[in-house]
């Protein structure tokens, strides 16, 4: 349709084809560069009419609801010329992917995992029957067909596995012509590494418990015997009965929790410890809790069912959650209802609280594990409590997508094991590099503790898997899908763009192209074409100086020949 642009103009007209990416000065270059033109979904339509000179600009475009906004011409020259072009396609469905995610975002190997597949049609027409397909690492995993209307979402689940610790790269791809430039979704799914977890106290509790599970490294100290190394990696720190909590130790677990660690508080029955315990609150962000009065007997009561509908325990119980015999504990503190309750007793009391601190979380128990004081250790309801905490320590800061069109993200980059590794690691943190066959690319980017925030470069506009690179060691893989606004094709009519342009902007036009492009050449020519009143009036003029030459030349000859009659 461009293309008529080129053909109604006179020979002198100069084009310029905006974001071409080539010199165009004349019609042949212009045609030339115009049958070498890629769309591109990324096109900035504001700063087309930024960055142009005062002259008539022509903007052809699908005008997608989605992506289009008049606001563009906010601040326009009013002496500057516009003509708007709606290029109006068939209607037809777009049946695309939205989104992708799993329910949990520990994923294990070889297990089966429900991955969750949000489709919707951004089209204008109903599409029946719609093949998917499910890729993972290479291979096809799943397929299913999806019946939409237009605007309708629906969402599907698959169920697939992760094979080894790589990152496994997955495509999700429908079969849905015309529309065919997002029919595949890219996603990857991060294999979650081992959970480290440290146990700080006067003697084991969870070794049987966190050492013989694979997903788990387990590590036990007495607090004299501590290493700060182990505790700058652990994901989860269980801090059980010590006498004494120090300022190092106290400020330890505060960094836990900054960098989004989970700190688990057993407290000490030794009324001792308690001021100790007290400061470790404060610094963790608890704030003051109140401590129950010594008793030579401790009174045991009993802990209330928990609460099946509590997200802490999602799918620990069963469909039917059976009555059973629950633990009995004696608590020896008590806190202001700031947290949120994970168990409680019967009388209401909270047994197991979780609290938000930093960027992580703190579980605090109101008794100790001593037996005289709780049953809970030997209790069928431990292992999954304790579970539960460790995993829900883990966190994985890299999605399953992301967007093309999106400004940033953050990664949180790898603990290396020794300090010398973490000087090279902070030495080359400037590094990062984004690979995707033979393009690379080097994103602006900040460091911030361990998480990295990377810039996406304006000219990353392939869709596909970019590996995350720093030298010659590829850290992770990210997948990028083109923007979802691209994929809703409901678009403006001219009627509605005039109507969105208003009658304040009279030097904005909206013409409306006709069967290829013939409404568009017709109107480039009553803009560009010879004004015919010149030749009109030179016409004119030479009428009356015919008349002027004859009346004269013509009125002599008569005289001469009566004269000569008349001799």
């Amino acid at each position: 349709m461009a293309q008529s642009l080129e053909a109604g103009g006179r020979a002198d007209t100069r084009l310029k084809l905006l974001n071409s990416g080539k010199r165009v000065d004349n019609k042949v270059s212009y045609k030339v560069a115009l049958d070498e033109l890629k769309l591109d979904a990324q096109a900035d339509a504001a700063k087309s009419l930024v960055n142009t000179s005062n002259t008539q600009l022509y903007l052809l475009s699908d005008f997608q609801k989605s992506a289009f906004n008049s606001k563009v011409f906010e601040g326009l020259d009013s002496k500057r010329t516009v003509v708007l072009v709606p290029v109006k396609g068939k209607e037809t469905a777009n049946v695309y992917v939205d989104s992708v995610w799993v329910d949990d975002a520990f994923v294990r190997l070889r297990t089966n995992l429900s991955l969750h597949i949000r489709m919707r049609n951004g089209g204008s027409v109903e599409l029946s029957d719609c093949p998917v397909k499910v890729f993972l690492t290479g291979k096809q995993v799943a397929a299913f067909r999806v019946r939409l209307a237009a605007g309708e979402v629906a969402t599907s689940v698959v169920q697939v596995q992760v094979s080894d610790t790589l990152v496994a790269l997955g495509r999700v791809v429908t079969e849905d012509a015309p529309v065919t430039f997002d029919n595949t979704y890219y996603f990857t799914l991060q294999p979650a590494t081992n959970i480290n977890i440290l146990e700080i106290g006067a003697e084991l509790v969870a070794q049987q418990l966190y050492a013989n599970e694979s997903l788990f490294n387990y590590t036990y100290t007495r607090p004299e015997r501590l290493d700060y190394g182990v505790l700058r990696q652990a994901n989860l720190v269980l801090v059980r009965g010590l006498t004494i909590v120090d300022a190092g130790l106290r400020e330890a677990l505060r960094a836990v929790v900054q960098r989004g660690g989970s700190v688990v508080v057993v407290p000490s029955p030794l009324v001792g410890a308690h001021a100790s315990y007290q400061q470790l609150f404060r610094d963790l962000g608890l704030g003051t809790v109140q401590w129950e009065a010594a008793a030579a007997v401790p009174e045991l009561r009993n802990v209330a069912m928990p609460n099946a509908q509590e997200p802490f325990f999602r799918d620990v119980f069963g469909a039917r959650q059976r009555a059973v015999t629950m633990p009995r504990v004696a608590p020896v503190l008590r806190w202001a209802r700031t947290g949120k309750d994970i168990l409680r007793l019967q009388d209401g009391e909270s047994y197991l609280a979780g609290f938000g601190s930093g960027a992580g979380q703190v579980y605090v128990f109101s008794a100790p594990f001593e037996k005289a004081y709780s049953d809970f250790s030997t209790h069928a309801l431990f292992v999954p409590v304790m579970y539960r905490m460790a995993m829900l320590s883990y966190r994985n800061e890299q999605l399953p997508a992301y967007q093309l069109t999106q400004n940033s993200l953050a990664l949180k980059l790898p603990v290396e094991p020794t300090q010398a590794a973490r000087r090279t690691e902070q030495a080359n943190e400037t590094g990062l590099r984004l690979v995707k066959d033979s393009l690379t690319l080097i994103p602006a980017q900040r460091m911030v503790g361990q998480e990295v925030q990377l810039s996406l470069p304006e000219s990353m506009q392939e869709p596909g898997f970019y590996q995350v690179r720093r030298q010659n060691k590829v850290l992770t893989t990210l997948a990028f899908n083109q923007s979802k606004q691209e994929s809703e094709l409901a678009a403006y009519s001219a009627a509605e763009l005039r109507q969105l342009i208003g009658p304040n902007r009279p030097n904005i036009q909206v013409v409306e192209a006709g069967a290829d492009g013939a409404g568009l050449a017709r109107f480039e020519a009553e803009q560009t074409g010879q004004p015919l009143w010149r030749y009109c009036l030179l016409a004119a003029l030479l009428g009356l100086l015919a008349e002027v030459l004859l009346v004269r030349f013509g009125s002599r000859q008569t005289i001469s020949a009566k004269i000569k009659q008349a001799a």
